[in-house]
């Protein structure tokens, strides 16, 4: 894996080794970026099962403000921490040790972590279905996890079927490539027309 534009350009990431952590290809991380592009810069990026931390780096190689990192499994997290350092980054990021749908819980609870999130991915192990509909409907429910306007992606498998709505988060694009899928979810009320489906 590496780096694919910005500030860290072509840099090479360590992968978690095994099946049970499954990085996002360069090339759909770079169909994704080129999505979110205008939205990017200067935004505050969530990175949910954060894995090797590739698509958070992504972020910050392209300008965001600052990325927080959400992952439980222990050999993932030592390699997340390894990536950070051989990047030398000291500061515009944070590593939350535990799950996603524990993270958001915890958000909502008054404290310094709390925070609004502009840009937000999440990319569940493939089999673990239920995770999706437990981390959308948290993110869909009523709760200040989101920023006005804010763009919520996840990677899911091709053949899984996501729902159009989750609480207040409306689907607004799906894009196909391999076996991989984004849906791109906004804030219902944030979405007065429904965006085509598009595939690659």
């Amino acid at each position: 894996m590496r780096i694919i534009a910005g500030t860290y350009r072509s840099r090479r990431l360590e992968a978690p080794p095994g099946l049970s952590t499954r990085p996002t290809s360069d090339r759909l991380r770079e169909t994704l970026f080129n999505v979110l592009a205008p939205r990017i810069h200067g935004a505050t990026f969530l990175d949910l099962y954060a894995g090797s931390g590739a698509v958070g780096l992504e972020a910050l190689s392209r300008g965001a403000a600052k990325v927080t990192f959400v992952e439980r499994a222990p050999e993932a997290l030592k390699v997340l921490r390894r990536n950070l350092d051989q990047l030398g980054l000291a500061t515009g990021f944070e590593v939350y040790a535990g799950g996603a749908a524990e993270f958001l819980r915890s958000a909502l609870k008054p404290a310094p972590r709390s925070r609004r999130y502009e840009v937000l991915f999440l990319d569940p192990p493939y089999h673990m279905a239920q995770e999706y509909a437990a981390v959308l409907g948290l993110l869909g429910g009523v709760n200040g996890v989101l920023a006005p306007g804010a763009l919520v992606v996840a990677e899911h498998r091709r053949k899984l079927v996501l729902e159009e709505r989750y609480g207040r988060l409306t689907r607004t694009r799906l894009l196909e490539q391999g076996d991989a899928a984004l849906s791109f979810f906004e804030i219902a009320s944030a979405v007065p027309n429904r965006v085509p489906t598009g595939l690659l």
